[in-house]
């Protein structure tokens, strides 16, 4: 029953990690909120995340109507839904320090809706109850409103479907959103993988924003060659290696005292 085309994946990836609720003053999409070496956050404003939430508010409300509250089943279903949702909220918050924590959340979240969908069909085959094909015209109903432009739809756009005296019909609906919810978790995934490719994780981004930050510093002191330091020749103090700004020798190297401006020795860098 999974259609391509099921909703849009606006956000779905690395869009705003913000985890407030939209307002006009926060940044558009694809704009972190603050600064870090990879943003965090985002997740009320994910798809993934709002379709979740939806089928979450759902299924706590079909258990309540039509399963009997002593049936273990009641808790195993409210659970799956609840990981479904939380699990991406935790992902994404923990995407801040690890691209691979994020990763796994997310197939857990992933992982969860599977067990829950297995769950309402297990209810209506039980009940002898018929399920929905992929083009019956109920279900391409319910995903027409996952398809809707602009703002994300909320549990009030599927209240036909949801809040209907038949049990077949609400359990139906919310199949279709967890195929909905399904296919944007499947391209969240994609996408965080091709991320960590490509970009590497939070490590590695970290060591790669130590060494940008100490090539930008001229004074920093070049071991490359196993050069040692040498003293300076008015103080003895040790020197390190500098870079001249202005005049003739701007942009040549030379070593300076650790004691400048109290001290102004300098030496030659040796070429060999």
């Amino acid at each position: 029953m999974r259609a391509p085309g099921e909703m849009k994946s606006d956000g779905s990836v690395g869009s705003d990690r913000s985890d407030r609720a939209c307002s006009p003053t926060e940044p558009p999409l694809g704009v972190p909120t603050k600064k870090g070496i990879r943003p965090s956050g985002g997740y009320r404003r994910l798809r993934s995340f709002q379709a979740t939430t939806i089928i979450y508010d759902s299924t706590v409300t079909f258990c309540g109507r039509f399963v009997d509250k002593h049936s273990r089943t009641v808790g195993q279903m409210v659970q799956a839904a609840r990981s479904g949702r939380q699990n991406i909220a935790e992902g994404s918050r923990a995407s801040a320090t690890s691209s691979q924590t994020e990763l796994r959340l997310v197939n857990i979240a992933r992982a969860s809706l599977d067990e829950l969908l297995l769950d309402f069909e297990d209810y209506l085959r039980q009940h002898k109850l018929a399920q929905w094909g992929k083009d019956d015209p109920e279900a391409k109903a319910v995903r027409e409103v996952g398809k809707s432009e602009g703002q994300s739809p909320d549990g009030a756009a599927y209240a036909a479907w949801l809040a209907h005296t038949n049990p077949a019909v609400v359990a139906n609906a919310v199949i279709c959103l967890i195929h909905q919810a399904n296919y944007l978790l499947d391209r969240q995934i994609a996408g965080l993988e091709r991320e960590f490719i490509h970009k590497g994780g939070y490590s590695e981004r970290l060591a790669a924003a130590r060494m940008e930050e100490r090539r930008k510093l001229p004074d920093a002191p070049d071991h490359s060659a196993g050069q040692p330091l040498p003293a300076g020749p008015r103080c003895s103090k040790p020197m390190i290696l500098r870079t001249a700004r202005k005049g003739e020798n701007a942009g040549s190297r030379f070593w300076g005292c650790t004691a400048y401006p109290s001290c102004k020795g300098t030496r030659p860098v040796d070429p060999g």
